[in-house]
Parts: C-alpha cells; structure tokens; sequence
C-alpha cells in the first residue's frame, strides 16, 4: 500500500515561513547535508532570509558542519532557533549532543517533526531548508503530509547506484503531489590538483539524463572538491569564501521557485 497522497491531509502553514523546500535523497552517502548547508548559505547570500531543519534524528550532522554546539533554549512555549552564519539552525543533535543514538519508531519521529516544525520561533523567513534523511520512510511522509511544501529537490551522485535510488526519491515526491524543483548531481567529477585534468571518480552525466528521463529540472553539477570536505568538518562551509557553484545553483532553486508560483520573499537581483 502506497502513501496517502499528501493532498488528503491537512497541510497547515508554518507562521512567518513563506517557502518550505525539502532537501532528499533515495540513498546516504550523497552528501545531501553539505549540498543543504551550502545552499542555505548561497540562498542567505541571495539576499533571502534562510532557515535550516536538520529533520536527520539519527544522523543529525548539520551542528558538526555549521561548526555550532549550543544548546537551544525556550521563550514561554516557543524554542529559539539557534543561529550561526546568518541562518537560523535546529537540529536533533542540539538536543542530543554526541554519540549517544536515538532508537525511536514512528509516533516518536512525527511528534518531534511537527515540534521542530511549529515549536520552533522561527521568525520571519523567506526559506526554510529541511534536510531529510535519506530513504523514503516515515520522517518524509510525515513531514509530506502535514507541511505545505513550496518544494523538492534531489541531490544524487553519479553513479548508477545512486541514481537508482535517487529515482526512488523523485517518485516518492511526485506521487505525494509534491513539486520537484529539481535534481542535483554531486560529486560530479574531480578535477586533478596536479594537472587538472577531469576525473569522472563516479561516472559522469547521468543526473542530467535522469532528470531529463524523469521529466525534472537538474540544477546542475557540483564537483568533488576536498575544500567542500574540510569547510563541513571544521563548521566553516565553502560557500562562506567561494560559492560560485552553489551560488549558481541557489539562483537556479530561485528561479523554479518563481515558476511553481509559490512564495518568493522580497525581490532579489540574481547576477549573470
């Protein structure tokens, strides 16, 4: 039995967010939480005001990237988001902080979902990022059925491994009626630091021809690139210094979001 699609549910609106954009893969180990940071970061140095949900309970690495340990704290029944960076952050791993594992079944995981969702002061933002876990499982649909979702994106890599699973994803969204803005192909190629030659580590172009296949946008490539790998382990992100590729990608999810029709914030200049 497949999912109820989301529009039999009640989709109420998060106060103060225009845009929610849900951040997917079919499988881990695509690098979707360093595409979901960085993209918040390009969108935040868009002009637009960005949050982002870390909606990985067991996996959250989203504090380890933004290079932030705090913990959130209360006003009368709202949590603070906590904030690094210009963009507003809530994750799990705030609340449960180092190695210990949660073990929570689904009840559990929609009731912190819709905490995270509603609980959360988030104030007034054009975009609210939520990086999912990977898969198609309880967290997705909850999440799904009960947001107002602007819209999807899907990060995959090359590799058909992953772009099996990444198909997976895509359908997940479009039969729950929910707008795939686009896919993302990471770590596309590498390119030799000593002679700067491409190097195709995961196979090449086959998230475009996927997106093509399935009838989505691809909003580019992004390059396997070691600075992208030291800025989320150290918490100072690439886009921070050198956002070029997901700066262009931002302005590319801007853009889908435009022609969706949904909330777009105040009006930003996207340079050539």
């Amino acid at each position: 039995m497949g999912p109820t699609p989301a529009s039999e549910q009640p989709k109420l609106p998060i106060e103060g967010v225009r845009n929610l954009i849900a951040i997917g893969s079919g499988k881990g180990g695509v690098g979707k939480t360093t595409v979901a940071v960085n993209l918040a970061l390009a969108l935040r140095g868009l002009g637009a005001k960005v949050g982002l949900l870390d909606a990985d309970v067991y996996g959250p690495n989203v504090p380890l990237m933004m290079g932030l340990q705090e913990t959130p704290h209360a006003v009368g029944n709202r949590i603070q988001p906590l904030e690094k960076h210009g963009i507003k952050l809530m994750s799990m791993g705030f609340l449960n902080p180092g190695d210990k594992p949660l073990i929570w079944r689904g009840p559990m995981l929609h009731s912190v979902m819709q905490q995270f969702l509603r609980g959360v002061d988030w104030g007034e933002l054009d975009y609210l990022l939520i990086d999912l876990p990977p898969g198609t499982g309880d967290v997705q649909l909850s999440l799904i059925q009960t947001a107002p979702l602007t819209g999807s994106i899907v990060v995959t890599t090359p590799s058909e491994v992953s772009l099996e699973d990444a198909r997976k994803a895509v359908n997940m969204f479009q039969q729950v009626r929910v707008e795939v803005l686009g896919l993302i192909e990471n770590m596309s190629y590498l390119n030799c630091p000593h002679c700067s030659e491409r190097i195709d580590v995961f196979s090449t172009g086959g998230g475009q021809k996927t997106a093509q296949a399935m009838g989505v946008n691809f909003l580019g490539a992004l390059p396997l690139d070691p600075q992208v790998r030291i800025g989320g382990d150290t918490g100072n992100p690439v886009a921070l210094k050198d956002s070029s590729a997901f700066h262009e990608i931002g302005a590319q999810v801007l853009e889908r979001v435009q022609a969706v029709g949904a909330p777009r914030g105040p009006s930003i200049e996207i340079e050539d």
